[in-house]
C-alpha cells in the first residue's frame, strides 16, 4: 500500500471488524466509538462480517469473498476485533471469520507448526467485546475472558502487536454508551494516531519481563529471610537453593497469571 507523509509521519489505514449478529448494537457502538478516536486524516473502513458468506479456502476451488476480506486485512495497518462474548466465549460470527483467515495468515512448516507471514506481521490490533453480566460478577468469573484469548492468541499467531482493549458489561437493554465509556474507547482509538507501523516491542516487553524477574527475586529473598528468621535456623547451600526457586517460581506464577488472566478492565 502506497502511504502519504503528513508532518513526518505516514497516514494509517484502519479497519474496523464488526463480528455481531447485530449491526446496530452494543458492539457497533464500540466499534464506532473507537473509530471516533482515530485521526480523519487516516484513512478508516468498516467491515461487517455479517454481510459476506466467509467460507474457507478449499483447494482448486475460487473463493473471492475471502479473496476480497483478505486484500482488506493486507492493505490496512491497524484491525480492531469487535465481537460480543456469548456463553462464555467468542461470538461465532468472529470466531467464523478467525477461522477462515488461520490459512491466509499463517504459513505452516512440515510439523504443522504456524508462522507469522510477513505481510500481516507487525501490524497492530485493539479488542473490544461486551456480556450481558454486570462489571461485579465479570470480574469474578471473567466472563470475557475467553473471548480476548480466542482474539489474541489469532492475532499474536499471525504477528500482529496489540495496541489496548475494550470491554463493556451489563449490555442486557443497554441503548447508549456512557460518557465515561465513550470517552474511555475514543481514548483508545486515539491511541492508533501515535502508532507507527512495524514498530517491534520486543525491547519493550524484555524491559517489563527484566523487572518482573528482578522484582519476584528480591520478594523471595525478603520472604525467604524472613521464615529463616522466625525459625531461627540456618539452611545449607542446596536448601536454601530449593526453597529460593520454590517460592520464586510459586510467586512469578501469580504474577504472569495476573498480567495474562487477570489484567482486562472487565467493567
Amino acid at each position: 500500500m502506497k502511504k502519504v507523509t503528513l508532518i513526518g509521519r505516514d497516514l494509517l489505514k484502519v479497519l474496523g471488524i464488526l463480528g455481531s449478529h447485530k449491526s446496530n448494537g452494543v458492539t457497533r457502538m464500540m466499534l464506532d466509538a473507537v473509530l471516533n478516536g482515530v485521526e480523519a486524516s487516516n484513512e478508516v473502513e468498516l467491515l461487517n462480517l455479517n454481510d459476506y458468506q466467509i467460507k474457507p479456502r478449499i483447494p482448486g476451488e475460487d473463493n473471492p469473498t475471502l479473496d476480497l476480506i483478505i486484500e482488506k486485512l493486507k492493505t490496512a495497518d491497524v484491525w480492531i476485533l469487535a465481537a460480543p462474548t456469548y456463553w462464555g466465549g467468542l461470538s461465532g460470527v468472529m470466531k467464523n471469520f478467525l477461522d477462515c483467515i488461520r490459512q491466509e495468515v499463517l504459513r505452516f512448516d512440515r510439523k504443522g507448526d504456524p508462522h507469522p507471514i510477513p505481510e500481516f506481521a507487525h501490524k497492530h490490533y485493539i479488542t473490544l467485546t461486551n456480556c450481558y453480566v454486570g462489571k461485579a460478577e465479570n470480574m469474578l468469573t471473567g466472563m470475557t475472558d475467553s473471548a480476548f484469548r480466542t482474539m489474541d492468541k489469532a492475532m499474536t499467531t499471525a504477528g500482529l502487536i496489540k495496541l489496548g482493549e475494550g470491554v463493556q458489561t451489563a449490555t442486557y437493554g443497554l441503548k447508549q454508551l456512557t460518557d465515561k465509556k465513550q470517552a474511555e474507547l475514543e481514548k483508545l482509538g486515539n491511541k492508533i494516531n501515535q502508532t507507527q507501523r512495524k514498530d517491534d516491542q520486543t525491547l519493550k516487553r524484555y524491559i517489563e519481563l527484566f523487572f518482573i524477574v528482578a522484582a519476584m527475586a528480591l520478594i523471595t529473598m525478603v520472604i525467604q529471610a524472613g521464615i529463616l528468621k522466625l525459625l531461627g535456623q540456618a539452611l545449607s547451600f542446596w536448601t536454601n537453593y530449593i526453597s529460593f526457586v520454590l517460592i520464586f517460581f510459586i510467586l512469578l506464577a501469580i504474577t504472569l497469571h495476573f498480567f495474562t488472566v487477570v489484567k482486562h478492565k472487565r467493567k
